[in-house]
């Protein structure tokens, strides 16, 4: 199965409630954190809300 490796390239500082939630329930807690999840469709929406301040590859 593969894997995503999900970036957090920009603050969320000024951003939303809701993108910080995001970002906190991905398991990304400061600029720079990197964390590798399945490739699984609530993963993909999760990072699709918080698309502007993450950078995503696929991994295998």
């Amino acid at each position: 199965m593969a894997h995503l490796k999900i970036t957090q390239t920009k603050s969320y500082i000024g951003s939303k409630q809701n993108h910080r939630d995001t970002l906190r329930s991905l398991g990304l807690k400061r600029l720079n954190d990197v964390v590798v999840k399945e490739d699984r469709p609530e993963f993909r929406g999760m990072v699709h809300t918080v698309r502007h301040l993450v950078t995503v590859e696929e991994v295998d």
